[in-house]
C-alpha cells in the first residue's frame, strides 16, 4: 500500500512540474507576442539615431575642414600680395641697374615670383572647388537629417503608442513569469531556458496537435502520445528537443 502511495506521489510531482512549466511557457509566450508587436521598432529607432549622430559629426568635420581651407586661402592670398610687391620692387630696381647681368638676375626673380603667383592662384582655385564640394555635401547631409528626423518621429510615435498600450500588461506578465519561474526546479528551468533560446518563437513547451509535435510538426508515436496524456514523466520531442505536454494540464 505504501509503494502505491509513493508512486502516486511521484506521478503527482511530475504532473505538477509539467503544469508549472506549461504555465510559464504560456506567460512567456504572451510576453513574446508583445515583443513581436513592437517588432524591430526599438532597433530601427536606435539605428536612425545613430545615423543622425553620424551625419551631424560629418557636418561638424566639414565645417572644420572649411575653416582650415579658408585659412589656407587667406595665407595664399597674402603670399600673392607679397609676390606682387616683390615684382614691383624688382621692376623698379631694373631701372637703376648698371649692367645686363643685374638686369637678367632681377628678371629671373620677377619670373619666379610670377610663377609663385600662378601656383598660389591654382591652389586657391582647387581649395575653392574643394570648399564648394564640401558645401554641397553639408547641404545633402542636412537634407538627409531632416528626412531622417521625420522618419524617426514616425517610428518613435509608433513605438510609444505600442508601449502605452502594452506597458502595464507587459510589466504584469514579467512579474508573473518571475514568480512562476521560482516554482520550477532549477534543472528543469535551465533546460526550459536553453530550449527557449534555441528557437526564434521561444517555444520550449508545446502540446501535441493532430498527433504531431506542436513545435516541429513531426509525428508523435501513439505510445508516446499516451504517455504524454498520463503526465507520469517529462517527455522530450525526439526531433526538436522541445518539452511535450498535454493541453489538459491548463484546465
Amino acid at each position: 500500500m505504501s509503494k502505491v502511495k509513493d508512486v502516486a506521489k511521484v506521478d503527482s510531482g511530475i504532473e505538477e512540474k509539467l503544469r508549472s512549466i506549461y504555465k510559464l511557457q504560456k506567460i512567456d509566450s504572451k510576453i513574446d507576442e508583445i515583443q513581436i508587436l513592437k517588432g524591430e521598432l526599438p532597433m530601427e529607432v536606435s539605428d536612425l539615431e545613430d545615423e543622425m549622430t553620424g551625419l551631424k559629426t560629418r557636418i561638424e568635420k566639414y565645417a572644420e575642414d572649411a575653416d582650415k581651407i579658408e585659412e589656407a586661402i587667406a595665407a595664399k592670398n597674402n603670399t600673392i600680395k607679397e609676390s606682387e610687391a616683390l615684382i614691383k620692387k624688382y621692376q623698379k630696381q631694373q631701372n637703376n641697374v648698371k649692367n645686363n647681368r643685374e638686369f637678367d638676375a632681377l628678371s629671373k626673380e620677377i619670373e619666379l615670383q610670377k610663377l609663385e603667383i600662378q601656383l598660389n592662384e591654382k591652389r586657391i582655385r582647387e581649395a575653392n572647388e574643394d570648399n564648394s564640394s564640401k558645401e554641397e555635401m553639408v547641404a545633402a547631409a542636412k537634407k538627409n537629417i531632416k528626412e531622417k528626423e521625420k522618419h524617426l518621429k514616425t517610428k518613435k510615435d509608433e513605438l510609444e503608442h505600442i508601449i502605452e498600450e502594452t506597458d502595464a500588461e507587459e510589466k504584469t506578465l514579467l512579474k508573473k513569469s518571475k514568480e512562476q519561474a521560482t516554482k520550477i526546479e532549477e534543472r528543469l528551468f535551465k533546460a526550459y531556458q536553453r530550449i527557449r533560446t534555441s528557437y526564434k518563437n521561444g517555444q520550449a513547451v508545446v502540446t501535441v496537435n493532430r498527433s504531431s509535435c506542436g513545435g516541429c510538426y513531426n509525428a508523435i508515436p501513439p505510445q508516446t502520445q499516451m504517455e504524454i496524456r498520463q503526465h507520469k514523466k517529462i517527455i522530450i520531442c525526439e526531433h526538436c528537443g522541445r518539452i511535450l505536454v498535454d493541453e489538459t494540464l491548463d484546465k
